[in-house]
């Protein structure tokens, strides 16, 4: 059983720091392109996710995370929301990541719905995302619906410094009836 929670606010957030560096650790030590080098220091996994503690809970990031029936951290998500007034009907989904002993159990697509959702919920009907081309990201990204528009060469350096392409996929979500833009970032 997966269960799913929203880290919206400093003590959440802060409770789950050491095992999200974990997470991270693990999924850039596995070769997975997030934007970090291998090996990546423990230390600084863990500084990184303190630094997202603010964005949270100014409301410009929203973070997801799964746990398996023992209570243990294997995913995460987030959705990062633009400060501008003509981009608010968008958001960018960042940092999807799931555990080795979490992967091939649907933890992934779980996380992806869990941030689908929870962007409509607040007026959201555009989700872009990057991720690195022919990882085993697009497939999980083009069974879920996303729209792969392209890619860029030479975007990011994968774990072990070789600069490698990106590909860039959007989702709409939700509907706009009117199609004017005015929904609001979610309150951290």
């Amino acid at each position: 059983m997966i269960a799913i929670e929203r880290l919206d606010d400093r003590p959440r957030l802060s409770a789950a720091v050491e095992e999200l560096a974990e997470l991270l650790v693990r999924t850039v030590d596995g070769g997975a392109s997030v934007g970090f080098l291998a090996p990546l220091d423990r230390d600084a996994a863990t500084a990184w996710w303190r630094g997202r503690v603010d964005a949270v809970l100014t409301g410009e990031l929203a973070v997801w995370v799964a746990r398996d029936g023992d209570g243990r951290l294997i995913g995460t998500v987030s959705l990062v929301f633009p400060d501008k007034p003509n981009s608010r009907h968008r958001a960018e989904l960042v940092k999807l990541m799931v555990h080795p002993d979490g992967r091939g159990q649907g933890v992934g697509k779980a996380l992806l719905a869990t941030a689908e959702r929870a962007a409509v919920d607040v007026g959201v009907t555009l989700l872009h995302l990057d991720t690195e081309t022919d990882s085993p990201a697009e497939y999980v990204y083009a069974k879920a619906g996303w729209t792969r528009i392209g890619a860029i060469p030479d975007y990011a350096a994968d774990p072990y410094g070789s600069l490698r392409p990106t590909s860039i996929y959007y989702k709409r979500v939700g509907s706009a009836a009117d199609g004017a833009v005015g929904a609001a970032a979610p309150a951290g």
